[in-house]
């Protein structure tokens, strides 16, 4: 008998469109998971639902607008899809791929049904975030456990819940970078989506805060699940693949909610280069493996406006790795061998 194995993807997820309502509909969803803003259900409620989404809605829909395509939609699903696609036809007939994504369409209630139908023998799960957090890969894996813990018949799982020091994912960024004339840029960038400090606090159970862990300088296994040791171990291997000097790239962190989000923010770290006399930078943002609002819109049109008006010129934003066929060969590796 010939066992049915699928490969799971999960991506964050975007709006249905970038209408105002479909923004608050995702919105509402993605704020009000407790591992997204870990804070008491009713202070999240009114914090959500009372404060940030109706005043986010509108200006998030804005933004939508700015990076939607009429014909392919939303960039993420585009380029997610894009990928299932590719992986689909690298790995064969004995594997089907799936997408799905934690809010919003395709969600994972609707493709975890149709999976359950089809009675695979074997989900292997991968998460499309390389460095684990709670709020993305941990809430991702939470509702798929949820979902699937209450099917009769539980399959054989595999779940990839971390992949950040995969030799062939950090290539994959290589190769993006040399696509780009390093040289020439008077610094380099490498922004991190921003976690609340007190979220890399609770990874913690030996009483100490992530601070005292070392985190931007070494790696061990009591932070090897940190997100900001994670990102600077990232920074630290594509770096020295690139040859890229210490004192010539930071490593930032970006989309934060308010200060107490980890340091340093990129957005200072752009207004900073540029008044010390930087003319052309390069960024990179390892922990989206999809372009998306935050990459394409945050540093590629924000980021631009804080460094043109502080005397910057050009801010270039190095491509995601997308669909990319050595994407999709990591991938592939990552799941079957």
């Amino acid at each position: 008998m010939k066992q049915k194995t699928a490969i799971l993807l999960l991506n964050l997820g975007t709006p249905d469109s970038p209408s105002k309502s479909d923004v608050r509909k995702y919105l509402t969803q993605f704020l009000n998971d407790e591992r997204v803003i870990d804070i008491p259900w009713l202070s999240r409620t009114l914090l959500v639902n009372g404060v940030i989404v109706p005043f986010r809605a509108g200006n998030s829909s804005k933004l939508y607008k700015a990076i939607w395509d009429e014909t392919t939609g939303s960039p993420l699903l585009k380029n997610s899809n894009e990928l299932a696609k590719k992986l689909q036809l690298a790995v064969g007939t004995d594997y089907k791929v799936e997408l799905a994504m934690r809010y919003q369409s395709p969600s994972m209630e609707s493709v975890l049904e149709r999976m359950k139908k089809e009675g695979y023998h074997k989900i292997i799960v991968l998460p499309l975030f390389p460095q684990y957090a709670s709020s993305s890969t941990g809430s991702a894996l939470q509702r798929f456990m949820e979902i699937v813990s209450k099917w009769w018949v539980i399959p054989e799982l595999k779940i990839i819940s971390q992949y950040y020091d995969n030799q062939d994912y950090l290539n994959c960024i290589v190769n993006r970078g040399k696509e780009h004339d390093i040289a020439k840029y008077d610094h380099v960038i490498f922004s991190y989506h921003g976690l609340p400090e007190r979220q890399v606090d609770k990874v913690y159970n030996d009483g100490y805060l992530c601070n005292d862990h070392n985190c931007e300088d070494e790696l061990t296994d009591t932070n090897y699940y940190c997100y900001k040791a994670a990102c600077y171990q990232t920074t630290k291997d594509v770096a020295e693949k690139l040859n890229i000097p210490e004192g010539k790239y930071t490593l930032s962190f970006q989309s934060r909610l308010d200060d107490k989000w980890l340091k340093p923010f990129s957005d200072k770290v752009v207004e900073d280069l540029a008044k010390k006399g930087s003319k052309n930078i390069l960024v990179f943002s390892p922990a989206f493996t999809a372009d998306c609002l935050e990459t394409i819109y945050e540093i590629g049109t924000e980021y631009q406006e804080i460094f043109h008006k502080h005397g910057g010129n050009k801010i270039q934003l190095v491509e995601s790795l997308n669909s990319g066929d050595d994407w999709v060969e990591t991938i592939k590796k990552l799941t079957i061998g």
